[in-house]
């Protein structure tokens, strides 16, 4: 049974492993449009994960997906192969300001902190070293011990792609899928495919279709399957950040804190007119974003996503960073707006991507019933058209439970995590 997943990224890098894994002998080919892989949100994403911070419909899939990060890490090594830390959230603000309890997505929709995710009562705390004393403002911790975590997006990917590869599993770059070729009965058999660096026309034969394509999705169901009345809503997010290093979370930091990340969320300082969010990773960086943007379009592909970075926006970044982490001047007890940090901070890399957001406020994880497709269009006794896509800013953080769901669901037995509520037709999609 031919599984084609159309996607490169970290979802369809999980669900080309978990596949691989059930079954080596079966035909898997991952479809990859980029010419250099993992270049929007799977390598450019902060590697946040969380075991609760969800909505009901959403927690079976992330409480998972947290469980499958710590198993996987323990077996291959994954503290030193892609930075895996068990970490602890914090929030920078008010003491008064309450950050935890409201489940949901909310606080992406109106611009606030992801920390108003938390499930966890805030306790006031220290934060860690590297993290510059704000006037005015205290820390609290808002995660449980053992609740949250933290990865390198972009290595965790490549081990997920790699495990894939080696064992049989076939990736096409760049190429994307055309149109689809049914038989007399409707049935779907085949895809076409367009090689973007040669123009070269073939074909693949397929049982079971799974998109996995982040921002690109609706414009991968809508080309392939143009009759139908479905609509994937998904909007792409589109994000800034920065690495960096700094010399107050050195290798004997990281040594001291027994290789603890720290995940610091906060709407501070309240003139920059975003909420910020930093994050200590293994090997001495910190990354830092927040500042998002949903004017960006999803272009024609990830390589035309640099001609909407805005070097303005960049440097409101840069100033924050200074503000949150920067030394503070000899004689300051605290950075204020009229005192300015000293920036000896190191940039390692900068960059903008886009997060595939749905519009209803939790992914698409599921089989599409043929109903759905258009044009009288079917699957194939065995076989299936499946999407996972719409997963936000939790990506990272669901990308391992959503391979192993998808897996199960190609299979055709019932998930390991209870994904009813994410399904294409559920009470909550936007059809």
């Amino acid at each position: 049974m031919p599984t084609i997943i159309l996607g490169g990224g970290i979802i369809g890098a999980s669900i080309a492993y978990y596949l691989s894994q059930q079954n080596r002998s079966e035909e898997i080919h991952i479809l990859e449009s980029s010419s250099t892989l993992f270049s929007s949100a799977s390598g450019y994403a902060a590697g946040f994960i969380a075991k609760d911070w969800f909505e009901p419909s959403l927690l079976p899939l992330g409480e998972l997906s947290f469980a499958m990060h710590e198993s996987l890490a323990a077996e291959y090594g994954g503290a030193q192969r892609w930075g895996y830390m068990k970490g602890t959230a914090l929030s920078l603000g008010s003491t008064d300001a309450g950050a935890g309890g409201k489940r949901g997505d909310d606080w992406l929709r109106s611009g606030t902190s992801r920390a108003e995710t938390a499930t966890s009562e805030p306790v006031l705390t220290e934060g860690p070293e590297w993290l510059t004393k704000q006037e005015g403002t205290a820390v609290e911790r808002i995660s449980e011990k053992g609740s949250v975590a933290q990865v390198d997006p972009l290595r965790l990917s490549q081990f997920l792609l790699d495990e894939s590869l080696n064992r049989g599993v076939k990736l096409h770059q760049p190429c994307r899928a055309t149109s689809l070729i049914t038989d007399s009965t409707g049935t779907i058999t085949a895809v076409k495919i367009l090689n973007n660096n040669t123009k070269a026309v073939s074909t693949l034969p397929v049982t079971n279709l799974i998109i996995a394509a982040g921002s690109w999705t609706p414009r991968v169901f809508e080309s392939l399957f143009p009759s139908s009345q479905t609509k994937l809503s998904i909007y792409p997010l589109a994000g800034y950040s920065l690495v960096v290093r700094s010399p107050r979370y050195t290798s004997e930091h990281e040594k001291r804190i027994d290789g603890e990340s720290h995940a610091v969320f906060t709407t501070h300082p309240p003139s920059c007119g975003f909420s910020p969010e930093a994050f200590s990773r293994e090997g001495q960086e910190i990354y830092i974003a927040g500042l998002n943007s949903r004017d960006i379009p999803v272009p024609d592909s990830v390589e035309d996503l640099q001609q909407y970075f805005d070097k303005k926006e960049m440097e409101r970044l840069k100033d924050v960073t200074v503000r949150l982490m920067g030394k503070l001047p000899d004689g300051a007890v605290g950075a204020t707006e009229e005192v300015a940090n000293v920036d000896d901070l190191q940039i390692l890399r900068e960059g903008l991507c886009l997060r595939p957001v749905a519009e209803r406020g939790v992914p698409f994880v599921s089989k599409i019933d043929d109903k759905f497709l258009g044009s009288g269009l079917k699957t194939g006794k065995n076989g299936g058209v499946f999407v996972a896509a719409g997963h936000g800013p939790w990506g990272i953080s669901l990308a391992l439970g959503t391979g192993k769901v998808v897996a199960d669901l190609v299979r055709g037995v019932k998930p390991v995590a209870d994904v009813s509520g994410l399904g294409v037709g559920s009470s909550k999609a936007k059809l």
